[in-house]
């Protein structure tokens, strides 16, 4: 029985279209990966109460910033 044969173009044209595949893949999910990190980001960083916020004093007697 023969083996499947396929010319050297085609299998470099398939290797090469599943390469592109693979790589536009992996864009758009770091892409998709860093706009969630990103919204994260925002949500934590907003900060409503500053008037309730501990502030760091030095202890005179360890030399540390504890919150006061």
């Amino acid at each position: 029985m023969p083996a499947f044969l396929l010319s050297p173009l085609v299998k470099w044209s398939l290797a090469t279209l599943g390469g592109a595949m693979v790589v536009h893949w992996v864009v758009k999910e770091a892409r998709r990966i860093n706009e969630e990190l990103d919204n994260a980001k925002r949500v934590r960083v907003r900060v409503t109460d500053r008037e309730n916020r501990p502030t760091l004093r030095l202890d005179p007697h360890t030399g540390e910033y504890r919150p006061y």
